[in-house]
């Protein structure tokens, strides 16, 4: 037994310890003790030991209370982010503790959860072959839902600030070239997706902002459109949102071949229109299934999208949000303002778009250089 400052640490079998803490007396004189058996090395207990005796001496020690971590996840989920954030986004938080966080510690006690337990977990998680993202997003949400149990005095510390979290690696996004892009939209002009392909390239929305545009949002003489929503799907369910920030709120200039050929899909979505009378849904949406209901993205992507790239010849690897990266990448290799580009596309900071799209700036780099060479040292002509 291990003895320091009114604290004990007594083995209790193979790596388990005993780590006995002297409170102080408690309203009636009667002396007060906190147990907790550490599952690890010796010097494991030795730093539980010193972290409670720091927190007691210093006045900020919360003693334990029996609360399970699937029970605070359970009252955090509801008393707390449901009315934070969006549905889609508690279903994804509730999705990821699902299937990854409580099946190993959800029966755990909340103040037994342990730094080299959550490490663990992530460990485990990264064997079984889940991203460094979705391990990162998971600490993201399990660190909250902790640092929400600081704060209502369920634990004294938050386990998940002392873990090490596997390094995110960003998948290389592709970009079509031009002559790529033409082909592409060449092999959808005799389509009806001809429309839609092209939004994406030229503006470079969003695949859920483009889907969840109406035809009132297109400003037919002004030559632009604005994006005010996304269409978003959780199983079978579908809703406009807006936008989650003020800048992804913008209008967007269109080139007039566009807006031609916006006009000839209005025309051929009224003609369906008509056609199916009352059975047609009339949601106001530009681009919509045959009976105006909203299109699902993972269809279009394998009834449309992919087809279209075996046609025109291009990689199956290219992903409908590539044509995002695709509109940034030929506008900034054009010589356009980063800033410009950043408003295109609705992102929060031109810092942004300039980490996102650094690849393409060491060619403008020399394009400058080059420019700025003849305007200082080139002979002048005569």
């Amino acid at each position: 037994m291990a003895t320091r400052r009114s604290g004990s640490i007594t083995p209790r079998g193979e790596n388990k310890w005993m780590v006995r803490v002297y409170l102080g007396p408690d309203a009636g004189g009667k002396r007060r003790y906190h147990n907790h058996m550490v599952h690890g090395t010796k010097k494991d207990a030795q730093h539980y030991l010193n972290d409670v005796l720091s927190q007691r001496d210093a006045n900020t020690w919360v003693e334990p209370k029996k609360v399970t971590l699937n029970e605070h996840l359970d009252t955090w989920l509801d008393s707390v982010v449901r009315h934070r954030v969006r549905p889609r986004t508690l279903g994804s938080y509730q999705q990821l503790l699902d299937g990854y966080v409580r099946p190993t510690l959800g029966s755990r006690y909340l103040a037994q959860v342990t730094a080299v337990e959550v490490q663990r977990l992530y460990s485990a998680l990264l064997t079984r072959g889940l991203s460094p993202r979705t391990i990162r997003y998971t600490h993201a949400v399990l660190h909250n839902a902790l640092k929400q149990a600081v704060t209502w005095r369920l634990v004294a510390q938050n386990p998940c600030d002392s873990v090490e979290l596997p390094r995110q690696v960003r998948s290389e996004m592709q970009a079509l070239s031009p002559e790529q892009a033409r082909g592409f939209l060449a092999a959808a002009a005799s389509t009806p997706w001809l429309a839609l392909f092209e939004v994406l390239v030229v503006t470079g929305m969003r695949p859920g902002e483009a889907l969840g545009l109406q035809w009132r949002d297109i400003d037919w003489d002004a030559g632009r459109l604005s994006v005010r929503r996304a269409l978003v799907k959780q199983g079978k369910e579908w809703r406009l949102e807006e936008p989650k920030t003020q800048s992804s709120r913008r209008a967007i200039p269109l080139p007039p071949s566009t807006m031609r050929t916006l006009a000839a899909h209005r025309k051929q979505q009224t003609v369906e229109r008509l056609a199916r009378g009352p059975a047609y849904l009339h949601h106001d949406l530009v681009f919509a299934g045959q009976n105006g209901q909203p299109l699902d993205e993972h269809n279009v992507v394998h009834r449309a999208f992919k087809p279209l790239l075996r046609q025109a010849g291009l990689p199956a690897g290219i992903r409908l949000y590539d044509l995002r990266h695709t509109c940034a990448t030929l506008l900034l290799a054009q010589g356009v303002h980063p800033k410009v580009v950043s408003e295109r596309l609705g992102h929060a900071s031109v810092t942004l778009t300039l980490d996102t799209y650094s690849h393409t700036l060491p060619t403008m780099q020399e394009e400058a250089t080059a420019h700025l060479g003849d305007m200082l040292f080139r002979a002048p002509t005569r």
